[in-house]
C-alpha cells in the first residue's frame, strides 16, 4: 500500500526548499571539521552517543522554553525507534564498519547514491513521488559528478573487500528507508521529530558505548574536542535534523536526499574558504556536474526551452 502525505503530485521545488537543501549540505559539510577535530580523542561510537545526546538534549530544551510540547511525540514512540535505528544507529554503524577498509573517496560516492535508493523506494510506496526521466538523469550525474569531484582519492580507494562497499550501499539504502519513515510523521513539527529520534538514538547507542567501552575515561577529552564535540552536536544533528525533517515535510523525501550529493562538496569548499587546502580543477568540474544534476532534477529551466 502507498504511503501518502498528500494526494497531488509534488511539482518542483520552490525557492525556500533550495536554500534549505543548499544550507543543510553546508551545514552536515561542516561536520566533517568537528568530526576530524573530535575523533582524535574521543572513539568513534562514544562520538556519536555524545552527538546524539547532546543535541537531543538541546532540542528538549528547545522545546521546553518554545514548544511545542513533546508530548505529541509520546504516541509514536514505536516509530521514533524505527526511524533512530534506520537513520543513525544502523547506517552510522555500517558505514563505521565499510571506512575500516575503503577510503574516504569511495565511502562519499556511495553514500551519493541515496537519492537513487529514495526514488525507487518512493516510486514503489508513494503515490506523489514517481519516477521521471529528469530525476534518474539528474541523479545519475550527481553521482558522476560527486565521483569526478573526489578524483585521485577515488582511483587510489578503488580496492578493498566486496563486503566493505556492499555496507556503504547498505548505509544509503537504510537512509532512504528513513526517508519513507519520516514522511509518516504527518502533522507532527519538525522540531518534535527531530528530538523524538535522537532521543530513541541516545536510549539505544547507552548500553552499545557502555558495553563497548565501559564507563572509565568517557569525559578525558581536551576543551577543544570538547568543543568540535558540541558544534557537532548543536550545529550539525540538533538544528540540522530540524531543517532535514522540514525539507522532508515541504519538498518529499526523494528531494530531501539530494543532500547527499552536495555534502562532499560543501566540504571541500569549506576546507578551501577555512583550511586554505587547494581547489583542483577535477572538483571543480564534479561540482559542476553536480549542480547540472540539481537543475535537471528540478526540470523547470528545461521546461521552458
Amino acid at each position: 500500500m502507498a504511503i501518502t502525505t498528500t494526494t497531488a503530485m509534488r511539482g518542483p521545488m520552490v525557492l525556500k526548499d533550495w536554500a534549505q537543501l543548499l544550507l543543510l549540505g553546508a551545514i552536515w559539510g561542516g561536520s566533517f571539521f568537528f568530526a576530524r577535530i573530535a575523533v582524535a580523542e574521543i572513539p568513534p561510537l562514544v562520538l556519536v552517543l555524545f552527538r546524539v545526546a547532546i543535541a537531543a538534549l538541546a532540542l528538549h530544551l528547545y522545546l521546553g522554553l518554545r514548544g511545542p510540547s513533546f508530548r505529541i511525540a509520546l504516541p509514536h514512540a514505536g516509530l521514533f525507534f524505527l526511524l533512530a535505528l534506520v537513520n543513525n544507529v544502523i547506517p552510522f554503524s555500517l558505514i563505521f564498519a565499510g571506512q575500516t577498509e575503503l577510503g574516504a573517496g569511495v565511502a562519499s560516492v556511495l553514500n551519493s547514491t541515496t537519492p537513487f535508493w529514495t526514488l525507487i523506494l518512493a516510486n514503489a510506496l508513494t503515490s506523489d513521488e514517481k519516477l521521471s526521466w529528469n530525476k534518474l538523469a539528474g541523479i545519475a550525474l550527481g553521482i558522476v559528478g560527486t565521483a569526478v569531484m573526489i578524483g585521485p582519492g577515488l582511483l587510489a580507494g578503488l580496492g578493498g573487500p566486496v563486503w566493505a562497499k556492499f555496507a556503504l550501499v547498505g548505509a544509503s539504502l537504510s537512509y532512504a528507508v528513513a526517508l519513507m519513515i519520516a514522511r509518516r510523521f504527518k502533522g507532527v513539527p519538525s522540531p518534535v521529530i527531530a528530538t523524538g529520534q535522537l532521543t530513541a538514538s541516545t536510549i539505544i547507542m547507552i548500553p552499545i558505548v557502555l558495553l563497548g567501552h565501559g564507563a572509565t575515561n568517557l569525559f578525558s577529552a581536551s576543551p577543544p574536542v570538547w568543543a568540535a564535540v558540541l558544534a557537532l552536536a548543536l550545529l550539525s544533528t540538533a538544528f540540522a535534523y530540524i531543517l532535514y525533517f522540514n525539507l522532508v515535510a515541504s519538498a518529499g523525501a526523494t528531494n530531501a536526499s539530494l543532500v547527499t550529493l552536495i555534502v562532499p562538496a560543501s566540504a571541500i569548499l569549506l576546507g578551501f574558504l577555512f583550511l586554505g587546502e587547494r581547489l583542483e580543477l577535477f572538483e571543480l568540474g564534479g561540482m559542476a556536474l553536480i549542480a547540472l544534476g540539481l537543475v535537471t532534477i528540478d526540470g523547470r529551466l528545461f521546461g521552458r526551452r
